[in-house]
């Protein structure tokens, strides 16, 4: 099933295109990355699917469909990258009301259990005008979980948050992704992108100008291999041969008693050379490959 459908959106705001011609799907129960600096699109890209702004043209669906109709949108969850809060309500006040605007009103029981999953249960009767801008953020997330979605926008889920709940936070994205919840998450850590994501979007200048899995993102834009060695030390006997038979086969070879690096292109030779290693009567202990992080794709 389809969770994410867009055909050719576009967002034009006084003449800027600020969304241009995007075709995107997205299936039921991925936790799909959406990237971009800002300024790219993403949050009017957003803005669109979930009914906050009508595209310019072009047409999407949300869970295979109509996206005006009331049981669809019942069965969405939104967290804006900034959410405002009635600051006179408590968070368990103000879950039992916003669930109640959903159609499926929620017990104290259901908020609590969702206030206890972001971190927030000793907080529940505390006015949400007390609140810092993590434990806000907090209740964004408890806010578009408590009606059970199926489907989920959260937009900078983690930014303002303490080291201790990021990592909370994300694996309740796990736990919900687990449960067969179908994530659209937008972020700047790309650390957590990478972590988290089964397939990720790169979006600039209104367009997207890369998807795919890290393996397919690492594969198209990975020009060189690092590749790091732990052998036992190489015979005398066979010491120069080893040198010149990786010299051709890579570059940047540093070759020493117990460590070597390589440079190679191409996955293939990895094999090859623990071949060689071994032909050569050396024993090898470990082989680690440095791999383009997402923070570097993003970049190039």
């Amino acid at each position: 099933m389809t969770a994410i459908k867009a055909q050719k959106m576009t967002k034009v705001y006084n003449g800027v295109t600020v969304v241009n011609g995007i075709d995107l799907k997205v299936e039921k129960g991925e936790i799909f990355g959406f990237l971009g600096r800002n300024g790219a699109g993403k949050s009017t890209f957003i803005n669109m699917l979930t009914g906050i702004a009508k595209p310019t043209s072009g047409s999407f669906t949300l869970l295979s469909g109509d996206t005006e109709a009331t049981e669809v949108k019942r069965r969405i969850g939104v967290m804006p990258d900034y959410s405002t809060f009635y600051g006179s309500t408590t968070a368990l006040e103000h879950l039992r009301f916003f669930s109640s605007l959903s159609g499926k009103p929620a017990q104290k029981s259901a908020c609590m259990e969702a206030l206890e999953a972001v971190g927030l249960a000793e907080h529940a009767n505390k006015k949400a005008g007390k609140f810092s801008f993590g434990m806000k953020k907090k209740l964004g997330v408890a806010q578009a979980i408590i009606h059970d979605p199926e489907l989920l926008f959260l937009d900078e889920p983690t930014s303002g948050m303490d080291a201790e709940s990021v990592i909370q936070i994300q694996r309740l994205i796990k736990s919900l992704h687990n449960k067969g919840k179908t994530i659209f998450l937008t972020s700047h850590n790309l650390d957590e992108v990478e972590k988290l994501c089964t397939r990720i979007a790169i979006m600039k200048e209104g367009r997207i100008v890369k998807i795919g899995t890290m393996d397919e993102l690492r594969a198209f834009y990975r020009t060189n291999i690092i590749v790091k060695i732990r052998h036992s030390i190489v015979p005398v006997s066979e010491e120069q041969k080893l040198r010149q038979w990786l010299e051709g086969k890579g570059t940047d070879v540093q070759f020493g008693d117990k460590l070597t690096f390589i440079t190679v292109d191409e996955d293939k030779k990895i094999a090859e050379i623990t071949r060689a290693f071994t032909a050569c009567k050396t024993d090898i202990f470990r082989v680690e490959v440095e791999e383009p992080t997402l923070e570097e794709i993003f970049l190039d």
